[in-house]
């Protein structure tokens, strides 16, 4: 390689990967960030839940009133987003010594389609003691991938290895012992996850109704919850690792269920657990 090429090597930009193109954001005044929908992470009829939680914690994330990191973030899906550019308003509402409180909210014109409140925290290293047990199953690099859910586009962004659960596969209308779905995930292309990326992840389940009922109703998540255990040196020392993510519904009842979820390190620590109500139709 000639001194010149070299130079322009150096200097070419790196590509954007999707994820970080779909949650980009740019100052818009005080508190107020604007974005916008790519195709990478749309659903049937609009963005995927998960990536409009990354892209709300994301605001926090990149305020310059941030205290810390987040330990919680709870969305809730107030009505649809459209292709193309939205702002989103983060309000840090009350900061204390170690803990921040943000409201955020998503507007497309007028319209509020999505409002979330986060928790931030400094993290102090004390004793620690996990309860929760990770599942035992085959490592990933022994699964094939799962093949999409046509026209969800988002599911291509993700190499998901499935355990159980991958889809329905029993005749329509019949009901499946349980809900479970158990898979490995991460992006794809592999990316470094962070938290804005585990936001995303703890939405990466298609609802639990396809499986318990075998079959596919319009369903789509009401409000979301996800609880972070892990901090970021943790989050960067995965790498290009897969992450089990694990999700089950608790009751299906009048028009709602449930749905509980944890996202595990492949050494079996517990990086994050989430809880959402969905809505369906029959």
């Amino acid at each position: 390689m000639t001194a010149t090429a070299a130079a322009l090597s150096a200097t070419a930009p790196v590509a954007l990967h999707a994820f970080d193109d779909a949650i980009a954001l740019q100052a818009s005044g005080e508190n107020r960030f604007l974005g916008r929908t790519t195709p990478a992470y749309w659903n049937m009829i609009g963005p995927f839940g998960g990536i409009t939680a990354a892209t709300l914690l994301q605001a926090a994330l990149l305020h310059p009133q941030r205290l810390g990191d987040p330990i919680a973030l709870s969305v809730n899906f107030a009505g649809p987003i459209a292709e193309g550019p939205f702002e989103i308003e983060a309000l840090p509402v009350r900061t204390n010594r170690s803990t921040q409180h943000w409201n955020l909210t998503l507007r497309q014109g007028d319209a509020v389609a999505t409002t979330a409140t986060a928790v931030f925290a400094v993290r102090r290293e004390t004793w620690a003691c996990g309860e929760a047990v990770m599942p035992e199953v085959p490592a990933a690099d022994t699964l094939p991938a799962m093949g999409g859910f046509a026209p969800v586009r988002w599911l291509k962004s993700y190499d998901m290895r499935p355990v159980r659960g991958a889809k329905p596969t029993a005749e329509a209308g019949t009901e499946h012992p349980d809900s479970l779905t158990q898979f490995w995930l991460r992006d794809a292309p592999a990316r470094t996850p962070d938290f804005a990326a585990v936001a995303s992840w703890a939405d990466s389940f298609y609802p639990r109704i396809f499986l318990k009922r075998a079959g596919f109703v319009p369903a789509g998540t009401v409000s979301m919850t996800t609880y972070f255990h892990a901090d970021a040196p943790t989050l960067a020392a995965l790498g290009d690792s897969h992450v089990l993510a694990s999700a089950q519904a608790q009751v299906f009842q009048q028009g709602y269920f449930d749905q509980r979820a944890q996202l595990w390190s492949p050494a079996g620590q517990l990086l994050a657990s989430s809880h959402q109500i969905v809505y369906y139709k029959e």
